[in-house]
């Protein structure tokens, strides 16, 4: 009956069960067999050589790969309502030492080509501004929309074209590929994406998220940024070991479909009431506050949004058995 974040979700079985495994004397730090295997395994996802950096958290993802991409007195080009500007209490700005959001406008948390020269092309080239010297990116998007292949190459030109770093936040990039049935190299860096922020910890993980870059090199001083931040853990191989069973027989896209599959569900049920296509494992609802009471009054838990909205997400442990009692009430209202 909860609804309000895959966050809550539970730990897969098999993650469980890799953590278990992991849990042996080895090397400390990421000098374990099981860390060592990550640039070799997300290699082969990606279909070109990155390096793979175990994380304890998104927002270590992201500032780490900023931080890589954008000197302190350099700008970041994203949405004004990516997670990065709204939801990390300061930590890219933090760890990138003082670079600066510049934020961009966009229909369902996306940006594009024109958004993003909207802003940059108003800015005067002299010491006196700061530069632009990246763009991030979320997909699935904070409003649970997908950038295609296509949409993410037009940035990637963009980004070649004015020589700016290009981060992707993916925290819900398992949900994102589900959706679009791609490959995960076509929507990154194929398409121009030098870091990628893969999130596992909503999809089934337990307390790891994956750093990919696409240029190994960019990999080097953040090994040492890392450290520094206290982000690396002393007993990293249970890190590894939840992202190498995830891997495993592509168990991240088979809970990412069944989380989306979920949504699926509560998007038909919600007919005309939808605020934004449902493209991930994010609903969002056009409610008033008594029929939001009306719901919580049923059992169901879910976020309010902005006035007069919902935030509904679904998890990858949810069966369809689980959703129908929520579809059916939100049908009903």
């Amino acid at each position: 009956m909860r609804f309000f974040s895959d966050n809550a979700a539970p730990v897969h079985a098999a993650v469980m069960a890799a953590m278990t495994t992991a849990n042996t004397l080895d090397t400390a730090y990421d000098g374990d067999a099981l860390s060592k295997q990550l640039d070799g395994r997300f290699s082969d996802l990606f279909e070109t050589d990155v390096r793979a950096l175990w994380v304890p958290s998104g927002t270590a993802a992201n500032c780490l790969a900023l931080a890589a991409l954008c000197p302190p007195y350099g700008g970041v080009v994203c949405h004004r309502d990516a997670h990065i500007q709204n939801d990390e209490c300061g930590a890219p700005e933090f760890y990138t030492h003082g670079a600066k959001l510049m934020l961009c406008d966009g229909d369902g948390a996306k940006l594009t080509p024109a958004t993003i020269r909207t802003v940059i092309d108003a800015i005067a080239n002299d010491v006196h501004r700061v530069q632009p010297h990246s763009i991030s990116i979320t997909n699935a998007t904070e409003y649970g929309r997908v950038y295609t292949p296509g949409e993410v190459a037009a940035i990637g030109e963009l980004a070649r074209e004015r020589k700016l770093g290009f981060h992707m936040d993916g925290a819900r990039f398992a949900n994102a590929v589900a959706h679009l049935g791609c490959s995960p190299a076509e929507v990154t860096w194929k398409a121009g994406v030098e870091a990628l922020s893969f999130g596992f910890v909503k999809n089934g993980g337990m307390s790891a998220e994956a750093l990919i870059f696409f240029k190994p090199d960019l990999a080097d001083a953040t090994l040492m940024r890392r450290k520094r931040a206290g982000l690396l853990l002393s007993k990293g191989r249970y890190l590894a070991a939840q992202l190498l069973a995830m891997l495993d027989g592509d168990l991240w896209l088979e809970t990412a479909r069944a989380a989306n599959a979920g949504a699926s569900l509560l998007a038909n049920a919600a007919g005309n009431r939808l605020l934004h296509p449902v493209e991930a494992n994010e609903v969002f609802l056009r409610v008033t506050a008594a029929e939001a009471a009306s719901l919580r009054a049923k059992g169901f838990d879910f976020y309010d949004w902005a006035d007069g909205e919902a935030r509904l997400v679904t998890s990858w442990d949810q069966q369809a058995a689980a959703i129908a009692p929520l579809a059916e009430a939100i049908a009903a209202l």
